[in-house]
């Protein structure tokens, strides 16, 4: 890595990281200066605009999800061993231990974008989710393959209420302070593999 690439991934680190506690609205080019020591014209070096910053930050936050999520998970066996352990890493990406101090950095951003026009911020959160959601489906599919699930269960359908398990349990967990939230959501996984099941 370059100085100014070891720089631009620093400062997208810190970003990811203020995006987290305060919003993705909330990061500005002058947080970002006051975080990291630089001054404000050496970062608009690196984005040009508050959009840029915003589409790389999150671009940023995808590959750590990756890296920390995903690719550890589709290491495990096929099918059931793998799903498990993506649920478990992604209960864990949004209790802070694999991720962002201030929960799912995902969950935070969407409820900022739902509502927003199409643009490239947008766009970007949304080519990440849909991705995540394929993989949940694929990995699914894989078990089907494999014979541990049912030949017509419908992959794209689990992967749907994966998806709103997970959206419960940051709900539960972050803003309710259910102490029992991980818990219902281990309980909600093994209903949804249980149905699956032949």
């Amino acid at each position: 890595m370059s100085k100014g690439e070891e720089t631009r991934a620093a400062v997208l680190d810190e970003a990811a990281r203020q995006v987290s506690l305060v919003g993705l609205n909330g990061l500005t080019i002058g947080l970002l200066a006051d975080k990291t020591g630089l001054s404000k014209s050496g970062l608009f070096g690196h984005f040009r605009s508050k959009e840029q910053l915003q589409v790389a930050v999150i671009d940023y936050a995808g590959e750590l999800f990756a890296e920390r999520v995903v690719r550890p998970a589709l290491k495990m066996p096929r099918g059931e061993p793998r799903l498990r352990e993506l649920f478990d890493r992604k209960l864990r990406w949004g209790n802070g231990d694999l991720a962002l101090p201030g929960g799912c950095f995902f969950t935070s951003v969407a409820a900022e974008l739902d509502d927003a026009p199409p643009g490239p911020v947008r766009a970007k959160l949304v080519q990440i989710e849909r991705d995540y959601i394929d993989t949940i489906a694929t990995v699914f599919r894989t078990g089907i393959t494999e014979g541990q699930f049912r030949p017509d269960a419908d992959p794209e359908q689990y992967a749907f209420d994966i998806r709103g398990v997970l959206m419960s349990h940051h709900l539960a967990g972050r803003l309710l302070g259910d102490p029992e939230a991980e818990k219902r959501a281990w309980v909600a996984f093994e209903g949804l593999l249980q149905a699956a099941k032949i």
